[in-house]
């Protein structure tokens, strides 16, 4: 694992504790339902899963827990899709094992086990094949050779994580996105729409998860 490894704190709730990340500031996933917002904002918002195939690839900018990719394989897998799901996630700072369980603790219906290990850079499984790129973005999304169909954007706050979401990333985004492939976020910040829309994509702005009112998605031509 990367010596950048992720060092959080824990705001209690009711659902149980979230973690948050000390160097952004920021809870890695929703105070209000971390799977829920999942499932609206990166799910819903690729039209995930009516759009499942053989083979389909989603990238994502900000591994954290992996809540999102254990929602996925379990939405692929209740959708019964035959084949492999692809699924591949860029990550400056990750989690150590124990952090990342006591993360996904309070969730039902995640395959948890998948990520009760050290090392979360390669691991296959029956249906699935994630891979969790380690290092800065701006250098490992440029030299990555990959074609995805769908994106989960999930950087932190693009106020307190500018490095995630500058043009020149975005702008890799769009050319590493096959055409019709999507993108979804749960930011709406104008640059980054500016940014997505200049990279391929026809933007959306659509109603967002919990306290946030936008969110924002997107088709590559």
């Amino acid at each position: 694992m990367s010596d950048q490894s992720a060092k959080v704190t824990w705001k209690e709730t009711e659902a149980g504790p979230v973690p948050v990340s000390t160097l952004f500031d920021d809870p890695y996933y929703s105070l209000n339902g971390g799977a829920a917002e999942t499932a609206h904002v990166f799910l819903e918002g690729n039209d995930l899963p009516a759009r499942f195939r053989e083979g389909f690839h989603i990238a994502e900018l900000g591994f954290g827990t992996g809540l999102n990719f254990l929602c996925t394989l379990a939405a692929w897998r209740a959708a019964r899709v035959p084949g492999r799901l692809r699924f591949t996630s860029f990550e400056l700072h990750p989690m150590t094992r124990t952090d990342r369980a006591r993360a996904l603790a309070p969730f039902e219906g995640v395959a948890r086990e998948i990520l009760d290990v050290e090392d979360v850079r390669a691991l296959t499984g029956p249906d699935f094949d994630l891979r969790v790129v380690i290092g800065d973005v701006g250098e490992t999304l440029p030299s990555w050779k990959g074609t995805v169909d769908a994106w989960f954007l999930d950087g932190f706050s693009p106020a307190r994580n500018p490095a995630m979401w500058t043009d020149a990333v975005l702008g890799c985004v769009g050319a590493r996105t096959r055409p019709g492939g999507t993108f979804a976020t749960y930011t709406a910040a104008g640059h980054v729409r500016a940014a997505l829309s200049e990279a391929g994509f026809d933007v959306t702005r659509r109603p967002g998860y919990g306290r946030k009112r936008h969110m924002t998605t997107g088709t590559k031509g």
